[in-house]
């Protein structure tokens, strides 16, 4: 018996799990949060108890510091050799990763040198996994890279119709996002609807503040919504997803907004999505609230949210030539009933309804009804399994 630790990081926050495996039993999950601010949050939550503390974390290494430390002052473990494995979410693994890897200094350098495929998100995954490796530098360490599962696309999905010196040269193609989620939920589909995966065509719905839509064929990833970066695909809580991209120049040229690629980057990644259009918040429950009480900004937001992601189902109804069930996921996707209910409302024409008693918060399992053509789920992502699997899959080798 070994423990693993699953770990995500963002550019504030890391987030992480500790497993006993390979039982796959969770010991103590937790979160920190405002690195780099004062007041910084760390929870650490374990046997039904959750315990946190205040303090000032100026980086990632202090937090992995933190986060170790409190392990062992909360007896989940007597000691750092207890933990045996650590696994880190990365975002974006461009074509050089097309399977998850064991943590080298070279390829923490080919993580940060594709920063550009995931701004978000690239820098902060290569800190946690520096901080890591200088603390417990002898242990089984692991990369996990959110586009490994969508390398099965056929070319003419992750192609874009520009001169393919672009995609020869500067690898401009469709890379996706989620993919560990999405490759997950499809998976527990197959066993909650008690058939082989390889006889399944899924649309999975990785709904959360980021979001992204998958087409799964036998188990395989065959399109998604994101794109060359997290950017591409549906709206979502900060980021436009997808919009002309004549829009650029034309602001570049008509306002003081655009006037720097950074300028760019920021106003499409974090002032946009439910946050640009509701003028409030990019939190779907400050949105469900906001519309509650008739604000117009709100409302409108929700609605061009549903509408981007019935677009995308429709889309993978044809890419699959039809589909068996439609599941939702993440922080939107399996809390939000009134999200669940407004897309598939609209897609009434392909067989899909729901049963209103089974599409409530906390839902889980099959919430359509028994006469809908196209099976409607709401299956929990874990990120955090995945991750720890493919730890223990490296330590086995």
């Amino acid at each position: 018996m070994s423990k693993t630790i699953s770990i995500n990081a963002g550019s504030s926050s890391l987030k992480w799990q500790l497993y006993l495996m390979p039982q796959e039993q969770v010991l103590a999950k937790g979160l920190i949060e405002r690195i780099g601010l004062k007041d910084s949050i760390s929870t650490v939550k374990f046997d039904g108890r959750s315990e946190q503390q205040i303090l000032d974390i100026t980086d990632h290494t202090q937090a992995v510091r933190i986060l170790l430390d409190d392990l062992k002052r909360f007896d989940i473990i007597q000691s750092y050799d207890e933990i045996t494995g650590v696994g880190h979410r990365v975002v974006a693994g461009g074509e050089h990763f097309k399977d998850s890897a064991l943590v080298t200094e070279e390829v923490i350098q080919q993580v940060e040198e594709l920063s550009l495929l995931a701004p978000l998100h690239n820098p902060a995954n290569a800190a946690g996994i520096r901080a890591f490796r200088e603390i417990l530098p002898d242990i089984t360490s692991v990369l996990v890279f959110d586009t490994s599962f969508h390398t099965s696309m056929p070319e003419k999905a992750y192609r874009y119709p520009l001169p393919s010196k672009y995609y020869t040269e500067n690898k401009v193609r469709k890379y996706g996002a989620h993919g560990t989620s999405h490759e997950y939920v499809a998976q527990e589909a197959a066993k909650v609807l008690g058939k082989p995966i390889e006889e399944l065509k899924l649309i999975t719905c990785h709904i959360g503040n980021g979001a992204s839509i998958t087409a799964v064929d036998k188990g395989l990833s065959v399109d998604t919504s994101m794109g060359f970066t997290p950017l591409g695909g549906v709206m979502m809580g900060t980021r436009t997803g997808d919009i002309d991209p004549a829009i650029i120049p034309y602001l570049m040229l008509h306002t003081d907004d655009f006037s720097s690629p950074e300028d760019i980057s920021h106003v499409l990644n974090r002032e946009s999505g439910l946050k640009g259009v509701s003028g409030n918040s990019s939190d779907m429950r400050d949105i469900e609230s906001a519309m509650e009480a008739g604000d117009h900004d709100a409302t409108l937001a929700f609605d061009i949210f549903v509408d981007r992601i019935q677009k995308y189902i429709g889309q993978y109804f044809a890419v699959l030539n039809g589909a068996d069930a439609i599941i939702f996921t993440a922080g939107i996707g399996e809390n939000s009933d009134l999200v669940r209910e407004a897309v598939i409302s609209g897609l009434s024409w392909f067989g899909c309804d729901i049963e209103p008693a089974k599409n409530v918060r906390g839902a889980e399992g099959v919430i359509s009804t028994p006469e809908a053509k196209v099976k409607v789920l709401v299956i929990p992502t874990d990120e955090e399994l995945v991750i720890a699997r493919e730890v223990e899959r490296f330590k086995n080798q």
